[in-house]
């Protein structure tokens, strides 16, 4: 009889860690007074406190914001539909964190909370001094910034798991009383030593994924640890550094982001955008014109919604237009369930053409006629743009 072949383990990316749903978001974090609520205003249009004085925000404040998307433009230009949803992306303004917030420190426990509620971190820092804006470390130095929020985070993470050890610990007499138990016990256990040391090396659960197994992220996802989300870092600079692209800080900040695990870094100027707040919609243009310089929303939109690794499907006709938001990694049916459960549950296969398919074709018939429009069943992986109509059925009542 043949060896029985062993599979190799499927090697995840940093997508597979976090809460697979589709209602994700991402929250806005970094010291007091360095240009949050001002990005959030600038994001959600919205007015908010901002002044200039720490912990003016105290209750996180939520929008949700268009992700520009030249596809869905092109979907309601073609269909020319009654109703439309773009897609969106979900912003929350977290107050500044200080050191020793992990300790509670400027009611540190309360907004490390709202950071776990969050699925990604858009890390907002300083980079420019200012004699009218108050620094909680009364210096500007935003490397330091990054060093102590990164450490709050991983030091709030190391007593979390701490926390379960002890517990794990506590219980290991009785998971020793099943055989089933007793293994899932040690799994776990092994996979809570694993993360406490990577932790006590001074390192950020997103940047371990080739140390981590499928199981460890299982348990991973499980504990939705603070450095486990992914980050982007956006600079807020002056007004003249940003039109001339240049900072003092940029370079040693982009040092300190490809030293811890790298990731998208994005200068920007809360006082342009601010600005540019105040101007007619129809003279915004011209106005970037003139200050020779353009706005960063709609890339920090956009960064900020694929790197909490959110994709969109769109479901398109003459009635509407839509784009619908799920994680990556999803299934056929699982997308199919962002639409309603009875969609899911009642699957039965979905009929997808690629959006660059359709453009270059013209019409839905002529995808068809050229053998594009193919149907897909449970395991297919929805792809980002995917246009979907999926056929379901439920004949069953939902099992309670």
């Amino acid at each position: 009889m043949p060896p029985k072949k062993i599979e190799p383990e499927e090697k995840l990316g940093p997508w597979a860690l976090g809460r697979f749903t589709s209602n994700l978001k991402v929250g806005l974090v970094g010291m007091p007074n360095v240009g949050k609520s001002t990005l959030y205003n600038a994001l959600s249009n919205c007015s908010i406190p901002a002044e200039n004085f720490p912990f003016c925000t105290i209750d996180p404040n939520s929008t949700r914001v268009n992700v520009p998307d030249d596809r869905f433009d092109w979907l309601v230009d073609h269909h020319k539909p009654k109703s439309v949803v773009q897609p969106y992306l979900e912003v929350v303004d977290i107050a500044g964190l200080v050191k020793g917030a992990a300790e509670g420190a400027g009611l540190g426990n309360a907004f490390l909370s709202h950071i776990k509620a969050v699925d990604g971190i858009i890390h907002v820092m300083r980079a420019f001094d200012d004699p009218d804006v108050i620094h909680v470390e009364d210096r500007v130095d935003p490397v330091e910034d990054i060093e102590i929020i990164t450490s709050e985070l991983r030091n709030k993470d190391l007593e979390f798991m701490n926390m379960t050890k002890g517990k794990l610990d506590k219980d290991k007499q009785k998971a020793a009383q099943n055989p089933q138990m007793a293994k899932a016990h040690a799994t776990e256990t092994a996979c809570v030593e694993k993360v406490v040391k990577w932790l006590e090396e001074g390192k950020e659960v997103r940047n371990g994924m080739d140390e981590w197994s499928t199981t460890d992220i299982d348990f991973l996802n499980k504990y939705q640890l603070l450095t486990s989300k992914p980050v982007i870092y956006v600079v807020n600079l002056t007004k003249k550094d940003y039109a001339r692209k240049a900072n003092k800080w940029l370079k040693k900040i982009h040092e300190w982001v490809m030293g811890h695990g790298g990731g998208v870094i994005i200068p920007f100027s809360g006082a342009f955008e601010a600005e540019l707040q105040d101007v007619p919609e129809e003279g915004k243009a011209e106005y970037e014109k003139e200050q020779g310089m353009t706005s960063v929303l709609p890339k920090i939109i956009k960064t900020g919604f694929s790197t909490i690794h959110l994709i969109y499907f769109f479901t398109a006709g003459p009635d509407e237009v839509k784009a619908w938001c799920i994680r990556k990694g999803f299934k056929a049916p699982q997308a199919a369930g962002a639409i309603h459960t009875d969609f899911e549950r009642g699957f039965i296969c979905a009929e997808v053409m690629a959006f660059d398919t359709l453009k270059e074709l013209g019409t839905e018939s002529e995808v068809k006629a050229k053998g594009k429009y193919r149907q897909e069943g449970k395991t297919y992986t929805v792809e980002d743009g995917d246009i979907i109509f999926f056929k379901f059925n439920v004949t069953a009542a939902k099992k309670k």
